[in-house]
């Protein structure tokens, strides 16, 4: 493979002109953003987070474009990959929020036009504020590595490789493809073996009473969330577990046991969703503070780069691959949204004051927001970015200036949930731009293309999202079948600010001090040389979200660093199959998901009875199929 991804130069050089933006480029992209972002709202309303599209759409771009149609450049891929991770980021801030608006009563169904609106200007301010700090956050630090902004453009470049008669490359980019496709037809067969026939079960658990304890144990079986944690490795993984286990192994026990007729399970199940979530809560906004500040000079640099906003923008004289977003565009795009929020405040609200008030809130947290996910995804990426906690402070900071006005209700609860759903799409979006235009850097694409190509994309991606909820909540019941974590958590906050529900400030408190000592230790170890680090974010999810979530999680971490040292010791020099055999994995078990919903909404009842009662949701049977698919992980992950 080309070292170009490892050296100041890109791999097409600025000189050099050829096709990018075409007519099947933006096609192809806006299909695999619409599909990329119905997959994410999936994944994420079941467990909480969202997985990157950009080496799976890169995958699949030059499957299609070079493979098939025998047509296409590597800036042509490119293009469809940014276009297609717009659709993922859009989902990510749009599952974290609008389903709140559902929980607290504010709305009784997703509203196409608001949810649209929320999702559209929210990724809009994303991309305007990431523009103007592209020179000082991607071109000119070195030390910001954008993980899978680097792994998308190494993806490419094999495939262009490949597609100039490399025998080696064009079998290792052939064997990439058939791992996604496998992956895919996998997930898929499993999710409707789980909800289409009642094969699997979705969680095999148990409770038991001890003392004045109870004590909680079990797994979901998914493929999709074994996959996350092969694609996000073992520490993170191995964090998210230790969450769990400080949540329901720890602080649960310490709860009280069950009252009398109350089943040790649903004891349980109400301990978690009354007191221990709240635990995660306190250490997420500390985890968000704490990235806040540890990225201050970040920050200062991307105000610094608003005055070279418009460099690069236009003219001759600027090199192809540093011209941007002309300036009063970006400004005119910048506007409008700005306008249209504020007549969207004030539309929920129905007040004007309150409305200008919120849309200044909005702008100014979302900037810094921005600014923050921008230089956090350059360090960790973007699937580690701490995206909850930072919503959880822009929560607080509406919530406390609305309070401190004496402005109280359902205009406070729908201004609220208003700022905090633009604040966490632009927050989203922004990090996935980022490892966009980190990939078009290496590769030597033309930055303006990317974000005018980014923006269609986050128009057209985000029309779709209110009948995806709608389906979604139709067939799984949002907040139940799908557990929507962030939203259910924001809907609490919000309750908590404004409603009848008195939100548990000593828990929070607790979760607070568990941050802080994780914060302590990670010092340590950072001043030690430790490669194992306590990251709050990914302990403090674990701490929120159910421990049948985080065990799945831990087999797929477990999974892929066995695979790692396995090859270490063989000297092997094998790509490893297994990213691209678990987005399959992903994609094939949402989309088949949201297929099922298609099946519920038309009125047909599920699971379909055609098993024998013996194999009906049996954990035997269930634990069985998922050790299969787990074996299967890792013959492809080892091919």
């Amino acid at each position: 493979m080309s070292d170009a991804a490892s050296t100041s130069q890109p791999y097409v050089p600025a000189h050099v002109t050829t096709t990018e933006v075409t007519i099947r480029a933006i096609i192809l992209g806006l299909f695999l953003s619409i599909l990329m972002g119905a997959a994410n709202t999936y994944l994420g309303l079941y467990a909480g987070m969202t997985v990157s599209a950009s080496i799976p759409a890169a995958v699949i771009s030059m499957a299609i474009l070079r493979g098939i149609m025998r047509k296409g450049s590597i800036l042509e891929n490119n293009i469809v990959q940014t276009m297609a991770s717009t659709g993922e980021s859009l989902a990510a801030g749009v599952i974290f929020t609008v389903p709140a608006l559902l929980m607290v009563g504010a709305w009784q169904n997703f509203e196409f036009w608001p949810t649209t609106l929320i999702t559209m200007l929210g990724g809009l301010l994303g991309i305007v504020f990431m523009v103007p700090m592209r020179k000082a956050l991607i071109v000119n630090r070195p030390d910001l590595v954008y993980p899978e902004g680097v792994a998308c453009s190494e993806v490419l470049i094999v495939g262009d490789e490949a597609a100039s008669g490399d025998a080696k490359e064009s079998a290792e980019a052939s064997a990439g493809v058939r791992a996604i496709t496998q992956g895919v037809v996998l997930g898929g067969l499993f999710k409707l073996s789980l909800n289409g026939f009642g094969l699997v079960m979705e969680t095999v658990e148990g409770a038991w009473a001890k003392g004045k304890s109870v004590f909680y144990a079990g797994a979901d079986m998914s493929v999709a969330l074994l996959a996350v944690g092969y694609i996000v490795d073992l520490q993170i993984a191995s964090l998210i577990t230790l969450g769990g286990v400080i949540g329901w192994l720890v602080i649960l026990p310490m709860l009280g046991p069950p009252g009398g007729g109350v089943l040790a399970l649903d004891h349980a199940w109400d301990l978690w969703s009354t007191q221990v979530r709240y635990v995660g809560v306190g250490t997420m906004l500390v985890g968000g503070l704490w990235s806040i500040w540890q990225v201050r000079s970040g920050i200062v640099a991307g105000v610094t780069g608003l005055k070279g906003a418009g460099a690069g923008s236009a003219g001759g004289e600027v090199p192809r691959t540093e011209r941007n977003i002309p300036v009063t565009a970006l400004l005119t795009v910048f506007l409008l949204s700005t306008l249209a929020t504020f007549g969207f405040y004030d539309y929920l609200v129905q007040h004007h004051g309150i409305a200008a008030l919120t849309a200044l809130l909005m702008v100014l947290t979302s900037f810094l927001f921005v600014a923050v996910a921008t230089y956090i995804a350059g360090l960790v990426g973007s699937s580690n970015s701490p995206v909850s906690g930072m919503t959880i402070c822009a929560l607080l900071i509406a919530a406390g200036v609305l309070v401190a006005l004496g402005i109280k209700g359902d205009s406070a609860i729908l201004a609220t949930l208003g700022i905090a759903g633009v604040v966490c799409c632009a927050t989203c979006t922004s990090g996935d731009v980022a490892q966009d235009l980190k990939t078009g850097l290496l590769v030597g694409a033309t930055p303006a293309k990317q974000q005018w190509t980014e923006i269609l994309a986050c128009v057209v991606t985000a029309f779709c999202f209110a009948p995806i909820l709608t389906l979604l909540h139709n067939a799984y019941v949002i907040g139940e079948g799908l557990r929507a974590p962030q939203a259910a958590l924001f809907a609490s906050l919000t309750q908590g600010f404004f409603g009848d529900t008195e939100l548990p400030w000593n828990l929070i408190m607790i979760g607070g001090g568990i941050g802080v000592a994780l914060i302590v230790v990670n010092q340590i170890l950072e001043a030690s040389g430790s490669s194992f680090r306590t990251h709050v974010m990914p302990v403090a999810v674990g701490i929120y979200l159910p421990l049948s979530l985080d065990i799945p999680i831990f087999v797929g971490g477990l999974l892929r660093h066995f695979l790692k040292k396995r090859k270490q010791s063989e000297g092997s020099e094998a790509r490893d199959n297994g990213v691209l055999f678990g987005s399959g994995l992903i994609a094939g078990e949402a989309l088949m998901g949201i297929g099922l919903a298609v099946v519920i909404a038309s009125g047909f009842a599920l699971p379909l009875p055609w098993l024998p009662e013996a194999l009906h949701e049996s954990a035997l049977v269930s634990l069985v199929i998922f050790a299969a698919v787990v074996w299967y992980f890792k013959r492809v992950a080892t091919r």
